[in-house]
Parts: C-alpha cells; structure tokens; sequence
C-alpha cells in the first residue's frame, strides 16, 4: 500500500509509521520537519510543507490511502482533503469522543449529537472549543472525499511515546509506592486504547476500505480504576496502596479533573460528565477493533517512561500537593 501520513512522528502517527513498514508498505509523511525529523530515516519518503498555505509540495504526489492524525482546524482540514481528493483513494481522519455534545449518560454510541459551536470560524483551540472544531473537520474531511472517508473517534490514547502525562502518571507514581491519592472508588470505569493497538486496526481497515464513523475506546470489557490501579502495581512491583478519594471533596479543594489528576473527568461529581468513560465502541470492535489486556500496557508504558526519561513531564500531581491532599481529606 502506498500510504501517506500526515504528521508520523508523534505518538499514534509514530505507531502508524512502524505498522505500515511493519507491513511492507510505501510510507510517505507530510509535516514541517520539526519534529524528530531523523526518525524513519531512509525508512521512509519525506516531504516538508505546512497544512496551512503549504500544500502543494504534495503535488504530483499519488497514494492509496492518507491518514491524517493531526488535524484541528476545520479550514486546514478541508484544504489537505481537497488537495489530496484527487490523489488518494481513501482518507482517515483521526478526530475525538469529545466531539460529543452531552456524555452524561452511559453507552451513547455513533449517532449521538456533536458539539456545536457558537462561531464555527473560530480558530482558537481550546478547552470549550476543541470538540465543535473536531466535530467540524470531520464535515469538512467528508464535504472534499464524499464516501470515502474513515472517522475514528477515540478516547484516551496511552502506551509507550505517549508525551503525554494523560496515563503514564499512573504506572509512575504508582510505581513509587505507597499511599496515593485516586479519585472516587475501585469501580469507577476507566476507558483507554494502546496507541498500537488503534494504529492496526486504522491501517486493517483502510485496507479494507472502511469508510464510516467509528468510536475507538477501551478495553472491551469494563475496567474499574482498581483493575488498573492492580495492573500497575503488577507491572511494577510495588507496595503502593490506594486511596480512595471522593470526587466531589477533591473538586471542592481545587483539583483539576483529567489536567492535574489524568484518567479522572470529575464524572463522579459532575452529572454532565457521567458517561465520559462509558463510550460505547461496539461498532468498531465487530469491525476487528482489539485491546491488549491493561496489564501488558502498564508494563510496556513504565518501561517505555524509564528508558526514555526525555520525555517527561513535570507530574501533574506534585507529591507535595497530594501529600496536602491525603493529610486534609482523610483518605
């Protein structure tokens, strides 16, 4: 397959990259070459350009398939589909559950109604926009490739090159040992895909020709905090114990759900939030979509975190704020 990524050296297009040479695959990436642009060095076809106002670098350039795994901007979108609608046979675009409008119950699926936004020319990306601004550039991929694009909404993606500390917070702090600070109680559902495992069910159904709207969230079964909390302890052999903590009593000391403790929307708290974690992705799994057992990622992930100090973050939690935390409610 001749395939063309748009991004590849981050995280889940990094992923895509190794499957596709995996799988015998011509890649080509298109992006700015800022970003580690010695990875897949002779691996791989390299064309430097900017989405914005630098597409035609991609002319005369010809592939079976594009994956597009770093659009934002509904105009940028409409612009790289365009350019490529003429060139390619298939266009994935890699968009978000928060595309949803209301998550506050359980199970909702595919056809669930998209955020809107008050002024859908903004290009302010943000916390209160992002969603709209995804839900638009789906539209915007499908308006320039009629029936022959594949949405793929995910959840949390995690694993290894994940820079993000949105996971790997857990399988490291966890890892430290002992007391630590989790919101709500052992059974609060937690949804999360493997960057690899996304990756090769993107590039399965491309092959395939998919086209359509499917949610990408995880594991198939349903997995409370405590199985993960458990799996981390595995992957690491610690003594950590966990704490228990009401998610209200948190949010009324001032923790940031998901940006200061990751993994954690306040859904307990929050009835808006309630379904967050429980998206329903059925679809996409009769499809061949799977999910490696949540131990193997937290084993792969703290490996991965250690190998590759470069990559992290200052955590999002500090060890004294959550010191503070476990002191003051009690947990």
């Amino acid at each position: 397959m001749r395939l063309l990524v748009l991004g590849g050296t981050q995280f889940l297009g990094r992923h895509l990259v190794d499957a596709a040479l995996e799988a015998g695959d011509a890649v080509t990436l298109f992006n700015r070459g800022r970003t580690r642009p010695d990875l897949f060095a002779g691996r791989v076809e390299r064309i430097e350009g900017d989405r914005d106002g630098g597409l035609g670098a991609l002319d005369g350039g010809e592939w079976d398939a594009v994956v597009d795994t770093c659009g934002y901007v509904p105009r940028v979108v409409a612009a790289s589909a365009t350019v490529l609608s003429g060139r390619c046979g298939h266009y994935t675009f890699v968009s978000s559950v928060s595309v949803y409008a209301d998550v506050s119950r359980p199970g909702i699926d595919e056809t669930a109604p998209v955020a809107q936004l008050g002024d859908p020319a903004t290009e302010v990306i943000d916390g209160e926009t992002y969603g709209g601004l995804k839900a638009l550039c789906e539209e915007a991929a499908e308006a320039a490739m009629p029936g022959r694009v594949l949405t793929v909404r995910p959840g949390l993606i995690v694993g290894p090159w994940d820079p993000t500390d949105r996971f790997t917070y857990w399988p490291r702090r966890i890892a430290a040992g002992g007391d630590v600070l989790v919101p709500g109680g052992p059974e609060r559902p937690v949804q999360l895909v493997d960057g690899r495992d996304l990756a090769a069910w993107i590039l399965a159904a491309v092959r395939r020709g998919l086209t359509g709207t499917f949610n990408a969230c995880g594991p198939t079964e349903t997995t409370g905090m405590g199985d993960l909390f458990d799996a981390c302890v595995a992957a690491s052999g610690s003594d950590a114990r966990p704490c228990w903590t009401d998610e209200r009593a948190l949010i009324d000391a001032g923790v940031e759900p998901w940006s200061e403790l990751p993994l954690w929307a306040g859904e307990g708290a929050d009835p808006a939030d309630a379904g967050f974690m429980q998206i329903s992705s059925s679809r996409a799994i009769a499809e061949g979509l799977a999910f490696r057992p949540v131990g193997e990622i937290a084993r792969d992930t703290l490996e991965w975190d250690r190998e590759h100090p470069e990559f992290r973050s200052e955590a999002p939690l500090k060890p004294e704020r959550e010191a503070e935390l476990l002191a003051r409610l009690g947990a």
